[in-house]
Order: C-alpha cells, then sequence, then structure tokens
C-alpha cells in the first residue's frame, strides 16, 4: 500500500507535493487492483457450475441488471458516496469505523464492547479475504491459458503458485520501487475492459436494456429460487469495495471519487454489459465470456495484461493484511509482532514475515484444494458479504446515537444492511463447496483477537496486586534510598503507578538512578498524533519523570523522538547512554481448569511469543534490562 496521507490527517502537507492527478492515479493502482478484476469472474459465475443458473436471454439481463444495481447502490453510495465520511482522522477501515462507532456510544460500555467484537470479527472475515484474493486472482488470470492453449490446461495450477510464491517472497523488499507502476498498468487494464466491452456492445446493443431495475426486480419475483442463486455470483462484482474505505487515508477521499465515476465504475460496467453481449450472440461463451471477448490474436497479451493486474490485486490485499495487523497490535488485539519497514521515505510501508509465511502458506493450500477459479469462487463471497454486513451492522447500531445529521444515515443502512444480508445468505448456500473456509479461518482469529484482547485486561487488573498500595511512583518516599549515577528508563503499561520493573529493581538491588523516567507509550484510536500533543511530563518531588508518549495506530513509536520532544520540555535522556528496564510477565494458573481454561493457555502461549519491548521499540540491546514476573489468571 501507498503511504500517502489524506488532508484530513497531521501529515496533511504531503498533499502539497502529490497533486490530485497523481493521487488518483495512485488510487487506481492500489485502491481499485481487486474490484478491477472482478470481471475475470463474476459474471460467468452466474451460469457456469453447481449454482448455475438457466443460460437464457432473459436470466442474462437479469443478471446484468442486478449487477449495475449492486455496484451502484453498494459501492457506488455507500461506500464512495456515504462511507468515505466516516473516518478517524482521515483513516478508513474497519478499525478506523470501529473507533468512530464506539465513540458515537462512549456513554453505554455494553454496546461499545458488542462493537468491539463485531469490529474484531470483521477485521478476522478481511483475512479470509486477503488469504482468497490472491488465490482467485492468479488462477482466474492464468486460467486463460488453457483457452488460448488448451493442451497446457495442467499447468494453470504449477504455474499460479510459482507466480504467488514470487509475490510473497519480494515482500520483504517492498513494494517502493514497483508502486509507480500500479497506476499506469491499472489505466491500461481498465481500458482493455471498456474498449473490449465497447466493441462487444456495437455487435449486440439491446443488451443495455438491462439498465432498466425492472429486469432485476422481474427476475426476482417470477423465479426468486434462481435469484438468490444468482445473488452470489452477482456479489463476486463488489468484492473490493471495502478496500474504498480502507485506503482513504493514503489518498484521501476525493482522488477515490474521481477514479471511481471518472473511469472504473463505467469501465467495469461496461465490460459486464460487454460479457453479456457476447454471451447473447454465443452462448457457448459462457464457459469463459472475459476471455472469449478478445480476439484469438489477443488472447496471449490479454493473459499477460489480467496477470499483471491480479498480482498488482493481490499485493495491494496482501500489504493491507500487513497494516491490519499492525493496527489490531496496537489497538490490543494482538500481540507485539515483529514488523520490518521497506521504505526509508514513506511511512506505512510494512512487512511483517509471520502474516507474510502464514498467507503463503494458506494461498498454496488453496489453489491445492480448490484447482479452479470457478470452484474457488464458491468460497470467495462469504468472507466479503460478512465483512460487508458488519459494517452496516455497526453503523445500525451507532447511528441512532450520533450527533448532527449523521443519525438520519440511520434508515438506509438498515435498508442496505438487509440486502447485503441477502448477499450473505445466498453466499452460504455455498458453505460446503468451499464457503466453510473463510468462516472457519474468521472463527479461530476472532478467537485468536479476543482472548488476547481480554487476557490483556485480566493481566493489566491482576498484575502485582501486592503493589497495588504503592500509589503513583511521583510520590513515593524515596529519600533513604541510595542513588546511583545515570540515566534509568522504567516502561509502564499504564500512565499511572509505578512500573513494576522500578518496584523489583528497588527491591531487589535498593538503589535509585540519579535520572529516574517512568515512560508510557499510548496508542491512539486516531490514526496519527501531532507531535505537539505527543509527550506529557510530569515530575514528581522525589525526582521521578513520568513521560506519557502519544502515537496514532498507523505511527510506529519512535523513542528518539519522544526523548527529542521530552529535552523541550526540560527532560534531557541520552538515548545511547541511557539503562531501559522492562518486564516481561508469564501467566500462572490460580484458578481451577474449566470448560475455557484452553483460553488461558493460548493466552500465555502469545504472550510469550510476543515481540519484546525491547525488539518493538528498537531499544540499543546492550542498553536493555529485561526483570520477569508472574502473573495469576
Amino acid at each position: 500500500m501507498s503511504a500517502l496521507t489524506t488532508g484530513t490527517t497531521p501529515h496533511a502537507e504531503s498533499h502539497g507535493r502529490h497533486p490530485l492527478a497523481g493521487l488518483t492515479l495512485a488510487a487506481l493502482g492500489v485502491v481499485y487492483g481487486d474490484i478491477g478484476t472482478s470481471p475475470l469472474y463474476a459474471f460467468r459465475e452466474a451460469f457456469n457450475g453447481a449454482h448455475a443458473i438457466p443460460l437464457t436471454p432473459e436470466n442474462v439481463f437479469a443478471v446484468l441488471s442486478m449487477m449495475v444495481w449492486s455496484v451502484t447502490v453498494v459501492v457506488a453510495i455507500k461506500y464512495v458516496l456515504i462511507m468515505l465520511r466516516f473516518d478517524n482522522r482521515g483513516e478508513g477501515g474497519v478499525l478506523a469505523l470501529l473507533s468512530v462507532t464506539t465513540q458515537m456510544v462512549r456513554d453505554r460500555p455494553r454496546l461499545a464492547w458488542l462493537l468491539s467484537m463485531l469490529g474484531a470479527f470483521a477485521v478476522s472475515l478481511f483475512y479470509g479475504d486477503a488469504v482468497i484474493t490472491p488465490a482467485i486472482s492468479v488462477l482466474s488470470a492464468v486460467e486463460g491459458v488453457h483457452i488460448a492453449y488448451p493442451g497446457l490446461e495442467h499447468a494453470v495450477v504449477p504455474v499460479s503458485m510459482l507466480i504467488l510464491i514470487g509475490l510473497f517472497s519480494i515482500q520483504r523488499h517492498g513494494v517502493a520501487a514497483v508502486g509507480s507502476l500500479f497506476g499506469p498498468v491499472m489505466i491500461l487494464w481498465f481500458t482493455t475492459l471498456a474498449v473490449l466491452g465497447v466493441v462487444s456492445i456495437a455487435e449486440t446493443p439491446m443488451v443495455l436494456r438491462a439498465i432498466n431495475p425492472t429486469y432485476a426486480f422481474g427476475f426476482a419475483l417470477e423465479h426468486p429460487g434462481w435469484a438468490f442463486l444468482a445473488i452470489s455470483a452477482v456479489f463476486l462484482c463488489l468484492t473490493g469495495a471495502e478496500a474504498l474505505y480502507g485506503d482513504m487515508g493514503h489518498f484521501g477521499p476525493k482522488p477515490v471519487r474521481i477514479a471511481w465515476f471518472g473511469f472504473v465504475f463505467p469501465a467495469l460496467m461496461i465490460n459486464y454489459f460487454g460479457q453479456g453481449a457476447l454471451v447473447l450472440r454465443q452462448p457457448e461463451a459462457a464457459k469463459n465470456p472475459f476471455y472469449l471477448l478478445a480476439p484469438e490474436a489477443l488472447l496471449v497479451p490479454m493473459v499477460a495484461l489480467a496477470t499483471v493486474a491480479t498480482v498488482i490485486a493481490s499485493q495491494a490485499t496482501i500489504a493491507g493484511a500487513f497494516s491490519a495487523t499492525q493496527n489490531a497490535s496496537r489497538l490490543n488485539f494482538l500481540p507485539r509482532l515483529r514488523v520490518l519497514h521497506t521504505s526509508e521515505t514513506r511511512q506505512g510501508q510494512i512487512y511483517i514475515p509471520l502474516v507474510n509465511w502464514l498467507l503463503l502458506a494458506l494461498v498454496l493450500m488453496l489453489v491445492l484444494m480448490f484447482r479452479s477459479s470457478e470452484r474457488l469462487a464458491d468460497a470467495y463471497g462469504v468472507a466479503v458479504a460478512g465483512d460487508l454486513l458488519l459494517s452496516s451492522v455497526m453503523l445500525v447500531i451507532a447511528l441512532p446515537f450520533a450527533s448532527g445529521r449523521l443519525r438520519w444515515l440511520w434508515p438506509f443502512f438498515v435498508i442496505v444492511g438487509a440486502f447485503e444480508a441477502l448477499f450473505f445468505a445466498s453466499n452460504a448456500t455455498k458453505f460446503f463447496d468451499g464457503g466453510w473456509f473463510p468462516l472457519l479461518l474468521g472463527v479461530v482469529l476472532f478467537t485468536v483477537l479476543s482472548t488476547w484482547r481480554r487476557g490483556i485486561e485480566i493481566m493489566r487488573a491482576r498484575k502485582d496486586p501486592s503493589l497495588r498500595g504503592v500509589g503513583d511512583g511521583l510520590h513515593l518516599d524515596l529519600a533513604d534510598i541510595p542513588r546511583v549515577p545515570g540515566t534509568a528508563v522504567f516502561f509502564s503499561s499504564s500512565a499511572g503507578g509505578c512500573p513494576s520493573a522500578f518496584l523489583h529493581n528497588l527491591k531487589h538491588n535498593k538503589v535509585v538512578h540519579e535520572q529516574t523516567v517512568f515512560l508510557t507509550v499510548i496508542f491512539e484510536d486516531a490514526p496519527h498524533v501531532p507531535d505537539n500533543e505527543r509527550v506529557e511530563v510530569m515530575r514528581g518531588e522525589n525526582g521521578i519523570v513520568r513521560i506519557v508518549a502519544h502515537f496514532g495506530f498507523r505511527e510506529d513509536p519512535d523513542i528518539k523522538l519522544v526523548m527529542q520532544l521530552a529535552a523541550i520540555k526540560g527532560v534531557f535522556v541520552d538515548v545511547n547512554e541511557t539503562s531501559y528496564f522492562t518486564s516481561k510477565p508469564t501467566v500462572v494458573s490460580v484458578s481451577k481448569r474449566g470448560l475455557f481454561s484452553w483460553r488461558r493457555s493460548l493466552f500465555g502461549w502469545m504472550l510469550q511469543n510476543s515481540t519484546s519491548v525491547a525488539n518493538y521499540f528498537g531499544l540499543p540491546p546492550n542498553r536493555v534490562i529485561e526483570l520477569g514476573a508472574q502473573v495469576g489468571i
């Protein structure tokens, strides 16, 4: 993902260096890769496979009508026009929506808890999308090979796996070098979609009658069973809609809207109608209407272009998974993980090795299990439909408590949520054909996220119970404690009380450093925190200084920056000559084993395998002292 920031963030000055045209071009390359490659398989799925409907001219008109109006309502109206307004200091995505909605119900703890759980499950379903998107996109592109050369059908799976292995292997090098090529390639892609569609529509112009919504409504009334089945195929043209919202913070809403209405939306609809026109002329083309739109001489170049486009779509999804993981960790849904930065100049371009290789293993497993994009499409819609539905449900819960005009959007989200529930129900009929996979993955990940969140809450409540009477360390009587030269920084998880590492050091070594600093790093619900609000400094009469540093969930904790800002307020700390004291708790069972005791074991395992404070904050390795502590849960 690009690291460009929106004008509403504290880094708004970056927009001055990126004209609107450049941001719009970049948005084409990142935001629309997923939804832009849907024509490879969406229309085809309505008339192929176990859930296909009969191929008749009336049904072709109905499916096209359902597609154009579904995209219009869900993508154009819900996401492009409305959801981009629900930003958290310019940032979008499920976690930003969670912050916005919980703020609306801040006086209602139970609703806030419910929204947190819905948000966590929505993030979990996003990972299902992140696994399936590379698999189905690359498979659907490479499948064009056996259209051009029928004898090479056996090569589709191996070639797809090689492309995917290569894609995940280069993640550690970052995408900065090739990111500038994404926009121009996607312009070529969408232009090609439109040109192929126009040529086909010109041969069968009557297909344009499907713009009339009465075809969709009439089909639903006359053939409700077929319509219910077709909905799951129609939904595939919406996959990637959540990226519009999730990537808003990288470009701002205006470039995203311009790219959608000015280029992407028309190109997609023209291509879908072109595929419909082709099937009306040649019903046998329904087996792969996308590639059969192209002249035979251009089939191989089309396969190559489609492969590049799907790699771009996959790249954006993978980068989104890295970003979502980092943000979830900052909001205490996941433990600290090893994060590598792949760009020296652009914030946000990150690589998380554990996530990368887990994604690759799951993607390759999917390719080997399903072996075709047609079979994999059965699994695809469930994850995305659940994600879209949950976003509407969260707003339906929170909007009645919103202030101003926002609350008047409540009826709209009730209606859209009802349609999205139909999309989800239709896709759920494919549960035994592959839909079980993203749901199972979502449940597993939700269990992990909720276990960590709950474990942290319990641990903080029970950590060092014998020391609760100590009070705030700034008022601790240290008059009779010997002072030793140097500066010591003690990391604390809360902005009050005494760090457990300080108390253990005092208990065992019976000394206090000349300059003692309690440092707390707090990740706010906001994506960014301006530097003038980043550092708070409090001084105690006993000489101890407490520093509370604030970072947004999209920012990296920079200890050097914290100390530079603290120096402005009179606290001078030499980062490389300071001793850093941290503590790493160990979970100890103090209650009887029960039905859910495995969650305690899971939390303990996650805690022990999380990245240490020293690595997470990039502390000098020869200046860190780690003290252990046991916490009963």
